[in-house]
């Protein structure tokens, strides 16, 4: 098995999180260097385009938050095999990023251009990417995205749900998501209590 490490901010979230799930679902060991926000400044040095997370291989650093999911999910077994499933993973991973996207410029926002930039988010592409999310959901058998079983892409869906269902986010509504695609919510929940899921989190409140 190779050495890993991987780095990103010291939260709960964020493109780093569906990562460590699933390398700790995979039982994958992997160094989990998290870092302050204060400290970015000079962990980004040393990164291909000043951005995290970043996954660290045999010595060989690699960029790229999906890249690096999609490798996880291979090594702990939660990608799909067969080509057209693993597209179909894909699809839900590169939409939830573009949403992703859409949102980071706002985090660098202050005062009314934060209220006014989220609220057009709110009230125009993120709701549209959360019905597209719930429709792929139903349209796969409700509790999977893909192969009929947990991928990356349920991982993936599920930091950012929980990332908006968090409270967290100004001026974004925690209960938006109950509003356009409940069964988001339900999904969200489902993938909380995976019992490997559940230990992961137990973990940080010992």
């Amino acid at each position: 098995m190779p050495q890993l490490k991987l780095s990103y901010f010291d939260i709960h979230g964020g493109r780093a999180e569906p990562v460590r799930l699933a390398l700790h679902i995979g039982a994958i060991a992997f160094e989990d260097h998290r870092f302050t926000f204060a400290q970015f400044a000079e962990v980004r040095k040393s990164t291909p385009f000043g951005q995290v997370p970043t996954l660290m291989v045999d010595g060989v650093q690699v960029t790229q938050c999906d890249s690096i999911l999609r490798y996880a999910g291979k090594l702990a077994g939660l990608y799909p095999l067969d080509p057209f499933q693993a597209l179909l993973c894909d699809e839900v991973m590169y939409v939830v990023e573009e949403a992703s996207v859409k949102l980071g410029p706002t985090f660098r926002m202050t005062g009314d251009a934060q209220r006014q930039a989220r609220a057009d988010l709110v009230n125009g592409s993120i709701p549209v990417y959360l019905g597209w999310l719930q429709s792929q959901l139903q349209a796969h058998g409700g509790e999977y995205f893909a192969d009929n079983r947990l991928t990356v892409a349920d991982l993936k869906v599920f930091a950012d749900v929980s990332a908006l269902k968090s409270g967290r986010l100004d001026y974004v509504p925690a209960d938006l998501v109950d509003k356009v695609a409940p069964a988001l919510n339900a999904h969200m929940q489902r993938i909380a209590q995976n019992p490997a899921v559940a230990q992961y989190y137990a973990k940080f409140k010992a």
